[in-house]
């Protein structure tokens, strides 16, 4: 059958390849037809034959749960990273609201500023926290500790847990309300003459400035059409506001100091909670940075697409991600990393999705830098379940096998890319089959892009999964697990909110 016969009159969906059989085995899927007879090679991504299934044989979806607006609400409007984020923000409000109702005796600033600073660095140091190495890894492996036989109900709560950026832009905006209230009354107090210190009026401003900024470059539509300033933004205009607040605090202090009766300066800060937790903040703002270095790389290009980077500097476990740069200052790039069998190095895929990519692909590094430690992924919370379907596209198959090499969970495997041998390389292809023998692979080159979500759907059906878990670019991501959830079945995947 020619490719212009196909064209007009079935679409191929799925596309099988055995490496080195020429022969087609079964699927072992109920929707897929299955052939032994001899096709035009062009179709595949192999010389070895292909598998093929006309649209009208793509499983049938059940109709989705509730109505249109009460599902846009559960599952967007109010996803579990909103929920977070709402819930941060309402603790704070109430917090503010007790505050203000239960003032005690004013000070030189018209109200104590201390409690207001307390909230502002407590907040930013709770925003801190949630994206610090150390505590997501730990958050992770305490998650992954639930056992199967808790309830499934339970397991698929739990399964949430990447959605913890919810805190950190909760926390954040909440720090910035609390500073606003604070410059509110040490506005309001310089114009009454309270007192006459104009750099602690200038410093707060500023302060204010770079905090607003912050949270204005993380808003989604501005951090998604330029991401590289939205790093800047955060990284050098966070630094900046940590220093402007130890500034702060301490003229706050030095002013307090200088009351009649009042204690040294000194005293004043030792007994401010605002410093204590202003360490810590600068504690976890510097770690990562001591863990600064550049490491020897082993580039292998695999296509014109795709990069296979190898590492040995360490070693690594599964399921992690490792951020990578060539220029430490401007930008970092974050791969998931494929655990080798002998456990001593590592590699990461690298396809081209941009200007950085595109060169690492093109010209190579022999070297890159990495800094703090290897974070967990979204798919490390798969093993709270019996059995998984998993869902990715391209380069997506990396993070995949980074859980599969390392751990035979039972599971389903829907890979859909262009040219998958050609692009990626016979290696791949065999870890692939290695940890999914049953592996359903669409070569988009010759069928064009399927229906995902039907195709999720009947596997995830047919092999009776507890969740669906998809690695893929942000609108297929996003449209799988909506489409899945909205039809009862439990799905994970990135949230793209870093």
């Amino acid at each position: 059958m020619a490719f212009a016969d196909l064209e007009k009159e079935i679409l191929p969906v799925i596309v099988r390849d055995q490496i080195f059989k020429k022969e087609i085995r079964s699927l072992d899927v109920p929707f897929i037809l299955n052939s032994t007879a001899t096709h035009d090679t062009s179709l595949s991504y192999s010389s070895d034959g292909k598998a093929i299934s006309p649209q009208k044989d793509l499983p049938k979806l059940p109709v989705k749960h509730e109505g249109r607006a009460w599902r846009q609400m559960r599952y967007n409007l109010m996803s579990v990273y909103k929920r977070l984020f709402f819930i941060c923000l309402a603790a704070n409000i109430i917090a503010l609201v007790v505050f203000l109702v239960g003032k005690r005796r004013p000070t030189t600033l018209g109200l104590s500023p201390a409690p207001m600073a307390t909230a502002v660095a407590s907040n930013i140091l709770a925003a801190f926290l949630i994206r610090q190495e150390n505590v997501i890894n730990s958050l992770y492996t305490i998650c992954c500790w639930t056992p199967l036989w808790f309830p499934l109900r339970f397991r698929r709560m739990i399964a949430k847990l990447y959605h913890f950026g919810g805190v950190h832009s909760g926390c954040a905006v909440s720090a910035t309300i609390w500073f606003m209230l604070l410059i509110v009354l040490i506005t309001r107090d310089f114009v009454l003459g309270n007192f006459n210190q104009p750099a602690i009026l200038t410093t707060a401003y500023v302060l204010l400035v770079l905090l607003v900024s912050i949270c204005a470059s993380a808003i989604p539509k501005f951090r998604n059409f330029s991401h590289n300033t939205f790093e800047a933004v955060h990284r050098f205009a966070g630094w900046t506001a940590v220093g402007l607040f130890w500034v702060l605090v301490i003229l706050l202090s030095r002013m307090d100091s200088k009351a009649l009766d009042s204690p040294s300066l000194g005293t004043i800060l030792v007994k401010t909670p605002a410093l204590w937790i202003l360490v810590l903040i600068t504690f976890f703002t510097i770690l990562p940075w001591l863990r600064l270095r550049k490491v020897e790389a082993f580039p292998e290009v695999l296509s014109d697409h795709v990069v296979r980077i190898r590492f040995d500097y360490m070693r690594i476990g599964p399921m992690r991600g490792l951020r990578i740069s060539t220029k430490p200052l401007k930008e970092w790039h974050t791969f998931a990393s494929i655990p080798a069998p002998d456990g001593r190095s590592f590699s990461l895929i690298v396809s081209n999705a941009g200007d950085w990519t595109n060169e690492q692909i093109m010209q190579p590094a022999n070297a890159y830098w990495v800094r703090g430690i290897p974070i967990t992924g979204v798919l490390r919370m798969a093993l709270v379940f019996r059995k998984v379907v998993i869902v990715t596209t391209g380069s997506g198959i990396g993070p995949v096998l980074s859980m599969l090499v390392s751990f035979p969970l039972p599971c389903r495997l829907l890979w859909s890319t262009r040219d998958p041998e050609v692009t990626y390389g016979e290696e791949i292809m065999h870890s692939v089959y290695k940890a999914d023998p049953d592996a359903v692979i669409i070569n988009t080159r010759a069928s064009g892009y399927p229906d995902m979500v039907a195709l999720t759907h009947g596997l995830y059906q047919q092999s009776r999964a507890e969740a669906v878990f998809c690695i893929s670019n942000r609108t297929v991501t996003s449209k799988v697990i909506y489409e899945m959830e909205s039809r009862g079945v439990p799905a994970y995947g990135p949230i793209f909110d870093s």
